[in-house]
């Protein structure tokens, strides 16, 4: 199994073609969004070629590929221009033995959403910054990763996207630089 994983594209055009082009070439079985599709929000500044309506045109013929929850920016009135569900809080994935959380990052965090068992794996966005780290609650393992953002990144990160496997998890910078990695 191998996923694209994408957040924060908060309506570019731009750096959602970028992105959906390297998808395109490669072999993922899912393209997982992670919320903040459309709007910029009120605390972002507009990002690159801000164009919601060329977004919509560009994700909605992949509905059948999508796997996204809902971000703080995402309205329902995205949902209504959308092909494929947005407004679920959290959605589960199985990878293998492993258990994915994913959630945009606002309503569930690293340390609140639902640790089952060693290993599991909590996905989110949200904070515009790349994560890809091992950590410890309740005396339990899990793996906590989040891609960055692919139009609005913080604190000096560049543009990025994420690939999940068994195996782990890499962030990478649109140009393909690994930026950081965990294995599982």
């Amino acid at each position: 199994m191998k996923y694209f994983v994408m957040s924060d594209l908060h309506g570019s055009a731009y750096y959602t073609k970028k992105l959906l082009d390297i998808y395109k070439a490669g072999e993922y079985e899912k393209l997982l969004l992670l919320g903040d599709l459309l709007y910029h929000g009120p605390r972002n500044d507009l990002p690159k070629d801000y164009a919601p309506k060329e977004v919509i045109a560009m994700l909605n013929p992949l509905k059948d590929e999508i796997l996204a929850v809902r971000g703080n920016c995402d309205a329902e009135v995205d949902q209504m221009v959308l092909d494929f569900p947005i407004m679920a809080d959290y959605a589960l994935l199985d990878l293998g033995s492993r258990s994915i959380f994913l959630s945009h990052g606002h309503v569930y965090n690293h340390e609140s959403f639902p640790l089952r068992k060693n290993g599991d794996v909590f996905l989110q966005g949200h904070t515009h910054l790349p994560v890809a780290e091992k950590k410890e609650r309740d005396g339990k393992f899990y793996f906590h990763l989040n891609p960055g953002s692919a139009s609005l990144p913080k604190e000096g990160n560049p543009n990025s996207y994420g690939v999940l496997t068994e195996k782990g998890f890499a962030i990478y910078t649109l140009d393909g630089e690994v930026l950081k990695e965990v294995e599982f």
